[in-house]
């Protein structure tokens, strides 16, 4: 169903029934240094990361997006967003230390430096170069392409072309026509419904006749092979996750405030940014959790003894496999939390997730830097409903899928220490002697 529970909780949870099935109940850290603490995150993380938001967004909402002349307010503040972005976001990579650096060992004056130098870089190329661009794009809707704000100062007038209209949406629809309807502005939605409707058939007409070709070359039956492969492993990057057409989401989605569209479109391109600075935050907790479990097994089996120290070694492959895990489950599985996320909980814009992904991110790598094991799906979700509540309106949230969620919340522990304490007690009493 989609449910955003935690990959953090479930390993602990794990973790907390194998340690009662191997030495009873007395061997958890029952106060507030050990479950307490986890269980009083539930409520800390998702709060802490709406204050964030709200701070965030508020003075986006009055001061740009509310503004009469809201396109050249948010073109003129562009930069300064960028500038707090990278300043953020530097300065936490820093400060936590990078990989094969001396970065840990560095002065926090230091850190500060290097990470305002590094701002005020992106910044001024924001301002010289990729405000241009926007105005260009946006402003005066001429088809520039991303690659053209490195050159935007040399390129001639590039008029856009014409816009697509409904009577022309067909199954034939190329890619060409495709592309250049979204640069164009135009309103395409049915021309990528339809678009991807084809695409699918062919795949499912590849599949269908691939039993009908015994006589094939290897080569084709190896082509078909692969196309099989391919429908299948990115059916999930196909699905629509913005879930705008759910009809009981209409009164959700309508109570909502909306602004300029071509306002709102300023912020994607930031919000690619705190996207992928909150990856990194999701990284430097989630994924790090699942790979301390895994890299303690290595180590006792390499050693044959167990290191009391909590400082065993994290082996590359390790954060390999993690790595690669969770991209696997994300193109395959995810777009069912985003269709929870995305809209499910209150209506979100490119402004909206900008601000949520930006929380999210400094509270979960605040809590990694001092040590506490919260969750980034507790945090996004507490950002996405601040994000509902500074609409000024409690039917602008989802308040039923709310409560599912806390509920997948408080079930997620004991379920995983369940789970994990029997399949425990099920291996470490099975027979192990053969008479």
């Amino acid at each position: 169903k989609g449910m955003p529970v935690s990959t953090t909780h479930s390993i602990i949870g794990a973790v907390i029934g194998v340690g009662i099935s191997a030495f009873g109940g007395g061997a958890i850290q029952w106060g507030y240094s050990g479950v307490a603490k986890i269980i009083t995150s539930w409520f800390v993380s998702p709060i802490a990361a709406g204050i964030v938001t709200a701070i965030i967004y508020l003075p986006t909402r009055f001061f740009v997006l509310e503004s009469p002349n809201s396109l050249e307010r948010g073109i003129r503040a562009i930069p300064i967003y960028f500038f707090v972005t990278a300043l953020i976001g530097s300065f936490y990579i820093i400060y936590k230390g990078a990989p094969g650096t001396d970065a840990s060992s560095l002065s926090i004056g230091t850190i500060i430096g290097i990470c305002f130098g590094v701002a005020t870089g992106i910044s001024a190329f924001s301002w010289f170069f990729f405000v241009k661009w926007l105005r260009r794009r946006v402003v005066g809707k001429e088809n520039v392409r991303w690659y053209h704000i490195f050159v935007i100062h040399f390129v001639k007038y590039r008029p856009s072309p014409s816009p697509l209209s409904p009577a022309s949406v067909t199954n034939s629809s190329t890619d060409a026509e495709i592309t250049g309807a979204i640069e164009s502005g135009a309103d395409c939605d049915a021309k990528l419904s339809a678009y991807a409707k084809n695409v699918d058939q062919d795949l499912d007409d590849d599949v269908e006749s691939s039993e009908e070709h015994k006589s094939e070359s290897l080569a084709s039956k190896l082509l078909r092979l692969l196309q099989k492969i391919k429908y299948y492993a990115l059916r999930g990057v196909r699905k629509d996750v913005r879930n705008l057409d759910n009809k009981d989401l209409a009164n959700v989605h309508d109570a909502a405030k909306k602004f300029d569209d071509d306002t709102e479109y300023l912020f994607s391109f930031l919000q690619v940014i705190t996207a992928c600075f909150a990856s990194f935050s999701h990284g430097s907790n989630d994924v790090a959790n699942a790979a301390g479990p895994i890299s303690s097994i290595y180590d006792i089996w390499k050693t044959a003894r167990v290191d009391i120290s909590g400082t065993a070694p994290v082996p590359t492959w390790v954060l390999a496999m993690a790595g690669a895990a969770i991209d696997l489950g994300l193109i395959t599985y995810g777009y069912h939390v985003m269709r929870r996320l995305g809209n499910g909980v209150t209506y979100l814009s490119p402004s909206r997730g900008f601000s949520a992904e930006l929380g999210t991110s400094l509270t979960v790598l605040t809590a990694s830097k001092i040590g506490l094991p919260v969750s980034t799906t507790h945090c996004i979700t507490g950002a996405i409903t601040a994000i509902g509540l500074c609409n000024g309106n409690f039917r602008a949230l989802n308040w039923k899928m709310l409560a599912w969620c806390f509920l997948s919340w408080i079930f997620t522990l004991p379920i995983a220490g369940l789970i994990g304490g029997l399949l425990f007690a099920f291996g470490s009493n099975a027979p192990n002697k053969l008479f």
